[in-house]
């Protein structure tokens, strides 16, 4: 079965105009400025080919070579479209050295097929850098998105296997034009484009769901993560800690006398005093520790550490908090905080660091407030309860060890 390739070439041009039209309709409704870079990519590549193989000779030689060198810049496009979707900033130079190297290689090369080959060349090397910015920003969420590497790989090999086979065998053949190679290189283009819009879109569906979960687990008003972040996050350090066999401490804070703040300052003192709250709490933690907010002016960290170093940590909070003074135009706003800390052995679920650090929490309210309290055991009574829960004897669980 023969093709003719000036009708694939048009076919492909016209698959790539409606899907660069369509990338640009999405960028500007959902104000996605990787889209938009995609979109004019597309449309820029499917008006070069379509004028090149439309028009041909009858265009001219300086036509011609314009119209190929923005050709050549769309790719570029698609490459700094990659790197403007992960926030980096474009790559201008970059984007123009494809085609001023083309034009320079016009210049130089009078043979046809090293053209072509030269032309391959660029193309593959943009698709490379293309596939390399995705590689190098990848995340845990890459790892169903590896389409979003291996196309433009693909392209690329795709790409040069029938240029260079077809340089090596047929570099003086008159019909090269026409033969199989090319001919699969207009199919390829239709794959190609078709390809990586379904990447494309998959990618920015891929960061919308990121960013919903990740709204999903932060406190608006402090910044800090909320319940369901704080105990998802805990649970996967705790799991790490306790493979290492270390063991992990739990703090949670409560703001002394917060309602009466609201009711003598308002509700608006009350806001930047939990954020001040926050910004203490993150300031006197290490990297490695998490914090959130787990309800109302209750906060609640984990440190991966022993219950000692914990203690040291809620006293350095508290002194901070306590010298840190808010006043307002009623007067100065009394900023003091109550913490109880809870530690276990490695691998002691949160809950019951949580219900222990929570007891020690009213123990330091009803010794005065404004100090903190370590647990002194782990709680019993919870761990009675999910046995029950799970409807297994008692003997099947091991009793958790007591913290002195």
């Amino acid at each position: 079965m023969s093709f003719d390739t000036s009708t694939l070439y048009l076919f492909a041009t016209m698959v790539a105009g409606m899907l660069g039209a369509m990338l640009m309709y999405f960028g500007r409704q959902e104000n996605i400025p990787a889209l938009k870079w995609w979109g004019t990519a597309y449309l820029l590549g499917a008006a070069s080919v379509a004028l090149c193989t439309v028009g041909g000779a009858a265009l001219g030689a300086s036509i011609l070579l314009a119209l190929n060198a923005v050709g050549f810049a769309a790719c570029g496009l698609v490459w700094n479209a990659s790197r403007v979707f992960h926030g980096r900033k474009p790559n201008v130079p970059g984007l123009m050295l494809g085609p001023v190297a083309w034009i320079g290689a016009v210049a130089i090369l009078q043979d046809t097929a090293m053209r072509l080959t030269f032309g391959a060349a660029i193309v593959a090397i943009y698709a490379a850098l293309t596939a390399a910015e995705l590689w190098n920003e990848r995340r845990r969420a890459m790892q169903k998105r590896w389409p979003a590497i291996v196309v433009p790989v693909v392209h690329g090999c795709v790409l040069m296997l029938p240029i260079l086979v077809g340089d090596l065998l047929r570099a003086h053949d008159e019909n090269f034009a026409t033969s199989f190679w090319v001919t699969l290189f207009s199919v390829e283009l239709v794959l190609y484009a078709i390809g990586t819009v379904f990447v494309i879109f998959m990618m920015v569906s891929d960061r919308a769901v990121a960013v919903h979960k990740t709204a999903a687990s932060i406190d608006p008003l402090s910044g800090m993560l909320n319940r369901r972040g704080f105990t998802e996050a805990c649970m996967r350090v705790i799991e790490r800690e306790a493979n290492a066999g270390r063991p992990v401490t739990v703090m949670i804070f409560d703001i002394d006398h917060f309602k009466s703040i609201n009711d003598r300052f308002g509700h608006p003192a009350g806001d930047e005093v939990l954020k001040l709250f926050s910004t203490v709490v993150v300031s006197n933690l290490r990297i490695s520790d998490l914090s959130g907010r787990i309800g109302g002016e209750e906060f609640a960290a984990l440190l991966p550490c022993s219950l000692e170093e914990g203690v040291l940590v809620a006293e350095r909070v508290r002194e901070a908090f306590e010298s840190s003074g808010i006043v307002c135009e009623e007067g100065a706003v009394d900023t003091t905080v109550s913490i109880g800390v809870a530690g276990g052995p490695a691998g002691t679920e949160l809950e019951v660091l949580l219900a222990s650090a929570d007891t020690a929490l009213y123990q330091a309210k009803r010794s005065g407030r404004n100090r903190v309290e370590a647990a002194e055991e782990l709680p019993l009574s919870l761990e009675n309860w999910r046995r029950k829960t799970a409807g297994l004897p008692a003997a099947a669980r091991h009793k958790p060890a007591t913290v002195h």
